[in-house]
């Protein structure tokens, strides 16, 4: 089934190729897939909360964390932190997104499909499995393990320093959803400077030309309710935002997101990771 969403974003964009987005995908886990997982130190996911608020965070563990049991199950042995919003909300079965990224080599795989919580491990069942381009991602790699996942606080309103840090930022992740069509997640970047906070609890960002699926943006057709994860490379530190998200359409496409509530903490991923190194395609802010 052509997902309602995508067909009409592609539509408004100019897309005229006929079965082209999340319909094309498989649900099967490759080979070269099930390889490149277990070879990833973080996963990021997103999934909606019973309150139908989305939200995107991050799990991170050594090599072989994140595994494929089989062809169409893959284990994740960690879950959401106490004071991660994503803590408890796959108690039972739920929607979820995985996106698995290395940014040093720029490779990324994306897999939609529904999780519950085993013990301390997440058991993901896969419904759509496919990889990305490299566009837009920049090269940085770890330089030590991730510390001991802890809260710094939450808010309804951004403070001067998360502003600073949004504003900043060369990449992000952004977690989406449509009823009984499952939910995403996918990467942001591009050089520093590209999200623009445009409030203390708004913010803008360019729809970057990609591969003309729009899975993000179809789901925003049909649910505007988002989740934004911005990572602080160099204290290891994450920003989760929940809220909701509209796409402004002209010269070139603009997201703009409103807060509802964020979530800060510490120790969720590697500190101290190397320089950037930004993608030649980004454009200049």
């Amino acid at each position: 089934m052509r997902h309602p969403g995508e067909v009409a974003v592609q539509r408004r964009a100019g897309v005229r190729a006929e079965d082209h987005g999340s319909s094309r995908t498989r649900p099967e886990i490759p080979e070269v897939a099930a390889e490149f997982l277990r070879d990833q130190h973080m996963i990021v996911l997103g999934a909606a909360d019973d309150g139908g608020r989305v939200w995107a965070g991050a799990l991170t563990g050594p090599a072989g964390f994140a595994s494929a049991s089989d062809d169409r199950t893959i284990v994740l042995h960690a879950v959401p932190d106490a004071a991660d919003p994503l803590h408890g909300l796959f108690a039972r079965e739920r929607d979820i997104g995985l996106l698995a990224i290395d940014p040093q080599t720029r490779r990324r795989m994306r897999v939609n499909g529904t999780a519950v919580q085993a013990g301390e491990a997440l058991v993901v069942w896969t419904e759509q499995v496919y990889s990305n381009c490299p566009k837009y991602i920049q090269t940085r790699s770890p330089t030590s393990p991730p510390g001991t996942p802890m809260g710094l606080g939450h808010g309804t309103s951004l403070p001067d320093r998360h502003q600073r840090w949004i504003a900043e930022a060369d990449t992000f992740f952004i977690a989406t959803r449509a009823e009984g069509l499952g939910a995403d997640v996918s990467h942001r970047g591009g050089n520093p400077g590209f999200v623009q906070v445009t409030g203390p609890r708004s913010l803008a960002f360019p729809d970057y030309q990609g591969n003309a699926m729009y899975m993000t943006l179809g789901n925003l057709e049909l649910d505007p309710a988002a989740g934004l994860l911005f990572v602080d490379w160099e204290r290891g530190e994450t920003l989760q935002l929940t809220g909701r998200a509209r796409v402004e359409w002209g010269d070139r496409r603009v997201v703009r997101f409103e807060l509802d509530e964020y979530a800060h903490l510490a120790g969720t991923v590697s500190a101290g990771w190397t320089a950037p190194g930004y993608h030649r395609f980004n454009p200049p802010v």
